[in-house]
């Protein structure tokens, strides 16, 4: 714990209170003390208006975001004993005057209160845990609350084929077209882990199944990666686009093919998926069929050969 006197600046302090400030977007006058006879206030609102100290708070922020990111681990045996920088994540209203703050201990335990209480929701929706995630959204907490990664309950939920929690979420506002840091959003985590109950709330519910992500992959291409046969039957009953190239200009046929996933080879040739497309290599599906699988090369062959006559 550190103790602060009432009348001084400290300007560690002060830097982390601008880093406080721009996290979580809390204006700046939230912090002054309503009597103007506050001396701590008047020179923080004087510091805090310097363009320098700005910058230089910048820099501390880029400095501090590794004990930011430990502070969200699951074990700090000794919280108090950790970097005084992470003093920056503080419960605040209003009224707090500034001072109050110089005035008393503060401890790190108010920073891991903050980080477990939307933890808790984010992990109540993976694991299914209805009660805690509507009581989280009863007591007014943001349904599209995400964590590092910006991955939210609701990509949490449909991983994990918690349909009704799913279900809950879309109904108090959750963004069925959040995106990730890879642009993923829930029906591509649906698809990764073969949710296909959550897969289907979320097409009733408008998302769209041909959606990309920062590589180019569609549902459809995570489905396959992942093995999940029935996800991509549904998907392919849908009318999800078949022949849709990823970065690398591979369809899902070629994640197929290379991943000898033999059961959805055969869903996408019946479907009618090209096999004639090139990837950025230059290279069709069929030519990337190796010697050792031989379900998969007989099946192309039989296909082939069935085209050349005109019987498919």
């Amino acid at each position: 714990m550190i103790k602060v006197l009432h009348g001084t600046i400290d300007t560690n302090f002060l830097v982390l209170l601008y880093f406080l400030v721009s996290l979580y977007k809390i204006g700046v006058n939230q912090f002054y003390c309503r009597k103007t006879s506050c001396t701590v206030c008047r020179k923080t609102e004087s510091v805090i208006k310097r363009r320098e100290f700005l910058m230089q708070a910048e820099e501390r922020v880029r400095k501090i975001s590794s004990d930011l990111r430990l502070c969200t681990k699951k074990k700090i045996k000794n919280k108090t004993a950790a970097s005084k920088d992470l003093l920056d994540i503080l419960v605040v209203r209003e009224t707090i005057c500034l001072s109050y703050l110089y005035c008393h201990y503060v401890t790190l335990n108010i920073a891991c209160i903050i980080i477990q209480y939307y933890k808790d929701f984010l992990k109540a929706a993976a694991q299914g845990k209805m009660e805690a995630v509507e009581k989280f959204l009863r007591d007014g907490g943001d349904p599209n609350t995400c964590d590092e990664f910006r991955k939210t309950a609701l990509h949490r939920a449909a991983l994990e084929n918690h349909a009704k929690i799913v279900e809950e979420l879309l109904d108090k506002g959750a963004d069925i077209n959040f995106k990730d840091r890879l642009d993923c959003r829930a029906v591509h985590w649906a698809c990764r882990g073969g949710s296909l109950s959550a897969l289907k709330i979320l097409q009733d519910r408008g998302a769209d199944i041909n959606v990309r992500d920062k590589l180019l992959s569609s549902p459809l291409h995570v489905a396959t990666r992942t093995g999940h046969s029935d996800v991509v039957q549904h998907l392919l009953a849908s009318g999800i686009n078949i022949n849709a190239k990823d970065w690398e200009g591979d369809t899902a046929l070629h994640d197929a093919v290379r991943l000898n996933r033999y059961k959805i080879v055969k869903l996408l040739i019946l479907a009618g998926a090209n096999m004639q497309i090139k990837n950025a290599e230059g290279i069709t599906a069929t030519e990337q069929v190796k010697q050792w699988q031989f379900d998969t090369k007989e099946t192309l062959e039989k296909l082939e050969q069935m085209r050349e006559v005109g019987l498919a």
